[in-house]
């Protein structure tokens, strides 16, 4: 028993270094600069909402609004409150739409977390994030111009824990709740990414998502749903996939139906949506990952 837990240990333990040694290093340049943002931008990119409002830029303003979405560091629980705040101010609800659709889909620190898998992976995870903020925008403002899509009641912008005097120690304190937060999921991640490379056949996993097949667009959507927990545990298995034979498109779609169907983000989105809203909502999410993860394949 114990020869065979260290023959196996022995086959495990180099595909754990590896993975470790191509991911690592971007979850720790993630972590510094998400908690420098955190600490020293936050203030400054909210603040940019409120600024933004008062040019009155009309639908062209949910390019800014979705760009701005993307530069938050804040979770779902801390973008509802300062979404809440910028509709007491009077900012459209187009523009919010677009502002937390993107803000659940990407950060910057998950932006640095998907380096990792390679340039054409980051630009089109950009590039697909700002686009579904930036039709989110579009739709709410088509269709519930007369209407009001979120109901913000009984939300206020929390107070920032980032309040330290001392900066150094401010910054220290923000990265080790970085650490905590994600740290654990980032182990999980790299010890099932190993084994799926330790374990899982490359040519079976290569057939099961496909470089350019419809079904693993379809399949990656689907996996998306019920597997995405955190984004920095998520990117060692898509690297793992990736080289695997996981195509673009697949890969594509995973990144759109993860953040936005991730357990804790819908129940907070549940209880400013409503159940209507809260459904189309899903609908959305998962239609429009199926449509952008087949475009990257036709496309490339």
């Amino acid at each position: 028993m114990i020869e065979n837990l260290r023959l196996e240990f022995i086959h495990f333990w180099p595909h754990f270094t590896a993975v470790l040694r191509e991911i690592g290093f971007y979850w720790l340049i993630g972590i510094g600069l998400g908690s420098a943002i955190s600490v020293f931008g936050k203030s400054r990119i909210t603040g940019l909402m409120t600024r933004l409002e008062q040019r009155r830029m009309g639908l062209w303003g949910l390019v800014p609004a979705s760009l701005i979405g993307l530069l938050s560091p804040l979770c779902m629980y801390g973008t509802i409150p300062v979404a809440a705040s910028f509709a007491q101010k009077g900012v459209r609800e187009d523009w919010l739409a677009a502002f937390m659709m993107s803000s659940v889909l990407l950060n910057p620190q998950l932006l640095i977390y998907t380096a990792a898998l390679g340039w054409p992976a980051l630009i089109i995870r950009t590039i697909s994030c700002l686009f579904c903020g930036i039709f989110a925008g579009l739709c709410v403002g088509r269709f519930y111009k007369n209407r009001s899509f979120f109901n913000f009641a009984g939300f206020n912008e929390p107070g920032s824990r980032d309040d330290d005097p001392a900066v150094i120690r401010r910054l220290g304190k923000n990265i080790g709740r970085n650490i905590k937060a994600t740290g654990g999921y980032f182990l999980l991640g790299i010890l099932l990414a190993s084994a799926f490379q330790a374990y899982v056949p490359a040519d079976g996993f290569g057939r099961l998502f496909g470089h350019d097949s419809g079904a693993g667009v379809l399949m990656a959507a689907t996996v998306g749903v019920p597997l995405y927990v955190c984004g920095g545990g998520t990117i060692p298995l898509l690297h793992s996939w990736m080289q695997s034979g996981m195509g673009l498109g697949a890969a594509t779609a995973f990144m759109i139906t993860g953040p936005t169907t991730k357990i804790t983000n819908l129940g907070a989105l549940k209880i400013v949506l409503g159940l209507r809203n809260f459904i189309l909502y899903i609908i959305f999410s998962i239609g429009l990952a199926l449509l952008l993860g087949l475009a990257v394949n036709i496309l490339r």
